[in-house]
């Protein structure tokens, strides 16, 4: 069960806090509660972190090692997040 989503980027700022905004709207579209998000650097992403880390496709190589991962194709494209989150919380 997800209980916590981690948002990641080179430098944990800029990306990762747009993402989690992103992660924070879809997850309240899509009527999910009770997930805690977060934002952070790549270096953060470890297992144990989270229950599943949102990084977008030039920073795949890094996350290979991680159980749940979503890997977006454009951290900016709102509905491919919306789509990718669902499909996980089925």
């Amino acid at each position: 069960m997800i209980q916590s989503i981690m948002c990641c980027c080179g430098s944990g700022l800029g990306s990762s806090m747009l993402v989690r905004m992103n992660v924070e709207k879809a997850l309240k579209s899509l009527g999910i509660s009770g997930v805690s998000v977060s934002h952070s650097s790549l270096s953060d992403a470890t297992e144990g972190a989270a229950d599943l880390f949102v990084v977008g496709k030039d920073l795949e190589e890094f996350v290979k090692g991680l159980p749940e991962v979503i890997i977006m194709d454009n951290i900016m494209d709102k509905e491919e997040l919306e789509e990718k989150l669902k499909a996980k919380f089925q």
